[in-house]
């Protein structure tokens, strides 16, 4: 089954504790893309990028396979670019400087042939960018939005519009009180739900993420790992992760999107691993099915005969 994945291409500039990386390549549709095509083909890439974007990025998208019909290229412009800076414990950061470049007139095209494409991710763009993308597509089989902050804070209406028409919308704990003005988050859980979409996840960073439908909780947990060198492009893999296993199963059953989630998480666990998209680059189908064990042997208990 066909993955459309619409959002932002970048190159940024990433301070951490464990050093700084400049022109990293970035960008939510960046690495939704990446780490759907370990799972699933084809994936389908929209964005826009200047004319600074290096070729070498351009075919390492090519070499996974991931199909670049819907990016835009602007020889005049430049690529849109965040600078961060994160803290010693990794959980907060500061923005240093953002400039959108040929990002700020992106307004995203759907080819043709793409417009039948069955599964949907909406990175983490403007909420009116994300209505324009599904006014484009014919009948999608299942749609997968991620938000922000910022886009709940200054465009709030325009937000809950797109939550209207999505089956899944994925978001931090943070976000998801913001979103409810709801302090307990399985509270802010059910009440994403009475907004339109059939499941919601709410990632907790490395307190896993929760999986919510209206009458079903399933709680992940997060892998444990001894160092974080990144955690830029952790959620958007996630995203990748989630919707490369239901486009691999075209199963969007409660126990499924619970694979689905363990799938994302795994893919979000090797991205902080290293700066960029460098976690995920030459990943084997070994290590990620290794790692997906690891998890359900993480949470994997025998009941005993009597409580």
């Amino acid at each position: 089954m066909s993955i459309l994945v619409v959002g932002s291409v970048a190159l940024d500039y990433l301070e951490t504790p464990h050093g700084i990386m400049k022109n990293a390549l970035g960008g939510s549709a960046t690495f939704v893309s990446i780490s759907a095509s370990y799972l699933s083909q084809p994936v389908r890439f929209v964005g826009i990028v200047g004319g600074d974007f290096p070729e070498e990025h351009i075919g390492y998208f090519q070499s996974r396979g991931i199909d670049l019909e819907g990016l835009v290229r602007v020889p005049e412009g430049k690529t849109f670019s965040w600078g961060g800076r994160y803290h010693e414990d990794m959980n907060n950061r500061d923005t240093l400087y953002t400039e959108l470049g040929v990002f700020e007139t992106f307004s995203p095209e759907i080819p043709d042939i793409w417009k039948a494409s069955e599964f949907i991710v909406l990175g983490n763009i403007h909420p009116i960018l994300q209505l324009h993308v599904l006014d484009q597509i014919s009948s999608p089989r299942y749609i997968i939005c991620d938000t922000m902050n910022l886009w709940i804070d200054i465009s709030r209406e325009d937000l809950l519009r797109t939550i209207a028409r999505v089956d899944a919308l994925i978001l931090n704990d943070q976000e998801a009180k913001m979103l409810t003005g709801l302090s307990n988050v399985i509270a802010a859980g059910k009440h994403i739900l009475t907004l339109g979409p059939e499941h919601v996840v709410i990632k907790k960073g490395e307190h896993g993420a929760l999986l919510m439908s209206r009458d079903r909780i399933f709680s992940a947990p997060a892998f444990p790992l001894d160092a974080i060198k990144d955690p830029t492009g952790a959620g958007d893999s996630f995203a990748g992760g989630f919707a490369g296993w239901l486009s691999r199963t075209n199963d969007t059953s409660f126990e499924n999107l619970k694979r689905a989630v363990i799938c994302g998480s795994t893919m979000a666990s090797f991205c902080v691993e290293q700066f960029s998209i460098e976690g995920l680059r030459d990943l084997s189908a070994e290590a990620i099915a290794e790692r997906y064990l690891a998890f359900h042997d993480l949470a994997a208990f025998e009941l005993p005969e009597k409580l």
